[in-house]
């Protein structure tokens, strides 16, 4: 991996990006997203997780964040092991999920191919994290972050959007704690 997509600093903050395998569109049903949800707050309040914008689309995650308390290496890999199992566990065991059996058959064909995975690969491996070392490279990837979901059309302001930090941003409740970016 190159040095450049590796966390150097857990202190600062970092833009990380993290999808389904093929892109498997999975957060289109609450309970999933959810799940996510869930998962944040966890790491949050028992791993020093700090959170500073946070989007969940259909088939990825943005994530702007640090850690003063813990290594944000190992926070990232917490958080998409324990997705993946659960989430994975709720596709099994939700007999009404119409695509269950060809998103089960999709995770286990990924997983059969990377040999550190026992059935299923639910996220792909890499995050790419992103040091945000300057002001401008903050703001512009915040707002690439609340911008997601209108521009792929699902709102049209991003305060809209339900699973963003741009409802904090926008001084509307939001679904996990953050913290501001000045």
């Amino acid at each position: 991996m190159s040095e450049k997509y590796k966390i150097h600093d857990s202190q600062q903050l970092y833009f990380v990006s993290f999808a389904t395998v093929n892109r498997i569109d999975v957060f289109t049903r609450r309970l999933y997203n959810d799940i996510f949800v869930d998962s944040l707050r966890y790491c949050q309040q028992h791993k020093g997780l700090e959170i500073y914008a946070w989007c969940l689309m259909t088939n990825h995650a943005h994530l702007i964040i640090s850690s003063q308390a813990d290594n944000l290496s190992g926070i990232l890999r917490d958080l998409k092991r324990h997705t993946a199992k659960a989430l994975l566990r709720a596709i099994e065991e939700n007999l009404q999920e119409s695509r269950r059996e060809w998103m089960l058959w999709m995770f286990e064909r990924a997983g059969r191919r990377n040999a550190y995975n026992t059935k299923y690969q639910f996220w792909q491996q890499e995050n790419h994290p992103i040091e945000l070392n300057t002001n401008d490279l903050r703001q512009q990837r915040l707002r690439y972050l609340h911008q997601n979901p209108v521009v792929a059309g699902f709102v049209d302001t991003p305060e809209d959007f339900l699973y963003s930090s741009a409802r904090d941003y926008a001084g509307r409740p939001g679904l996990v704690d953050v913290l501001f970016i000045g």
